[in-house]
């Protein structure tokens, strides 16, 4: 059977990502990590994912990036933005080269593993603007992979995909509802408290897609009643 290394945070995208990947008919190896952000939230998350989806084989790494600060996600003493997504402007909450050391580890995963392809929940539709999110990163990272792997050179190359990439934040919703992916088991919110926030960039766009989506259900009290105050308005 055909495996793939799938990039599992915990999160909506990262979740029906990794069922994409097994809808697709791919054995599949999760990786996580542990990267020194501010809570384990995720990480807790990831596992019940991991379980439901019934994956058998579920690497978590350490990988500190922590140590030299640089963004709200993984230094306390950065403020995490409230005031919504900004217009032309990167948040603090970009973790700087998160998701280049994160392939990069992934790429070595699926080579050991003899993996055909790594998946990965990158969007550059409904999302912070960051730019190891966009499509054009992604194919140079593609053609690092194909220089830098035995098993391309040998003609095994890793296919990077992005399933998600271009897709709205309400069609990663249905598309996780079509595939059962158990969406109130992951972890959006920046803060790691009792419960998501509903202030942050991403309970934000997540709190609106699932509105959207006519799952208002799904999302934090503050979202739910963005939802009643803008129908009392219509009224």
């Amino acid at each position: 059977m055909k495996k793939a290394v799938v990039l599992l945070s915990g999160g909506l995208d990262s979740a029906t990502t990794t069922a994409i990947a097994k809808a697709d008919g791919y054995e599949i190896i999760a990786l996580s990590f542990r990267y020194g952000q501010r809570h384990q939230k995720e990480l807790q998350a990831a596992q019940k994912i991991a379980k439901a989806l019934e994956i058998k084989e579920h690497f978590t790494v350490d990988v500190n990036l922590s140590q030299w600060g640089g963004s709200s996600l993984t230094d306390k003493s950065i403020f995490l933005p409230q005031e919504g997504i900004q217009p032309d402007t990167i948040p603090s909450t970009y973790v700087p080269g998160r998701n280049t050391v994160f392939i990069a580890i992934a790429l070595s995963l699926a080579e050991a593993k003899n993996a055909q392809a790594i998946y990965l929940g990158i969007n550059a539709v409904d999302y912070s603007g960051y730019p190891d999110c966009r499509p054009e990163y992604l194919e140079a990272y593609q053609q690092l992979a194909n220089l830098s792997s035995k098993a391309a050179i040998e003609g095994k190359k890793i296919e990077l995909i992005a399933p998600l990439v271009k897709d709205s934040k309400v069609d990663i919703i249905n598309r996780a509802l079509s595939l059962g992916v158990p969406i109130s088991d992951t972890w959006s919110c920046y803060k790691g408290e009792e419960k998501p926030c509903g202030l942050c960039d991403s309970c934000r766009i997540r709190d609106r897609a699932l509105i959207e989506a006519g799952r208002a259900d799904l999302a934090t009290s503050i979202g739910q009643k963005l939802l009643i105050d803008v129908a009392k308005i219509n009224s």
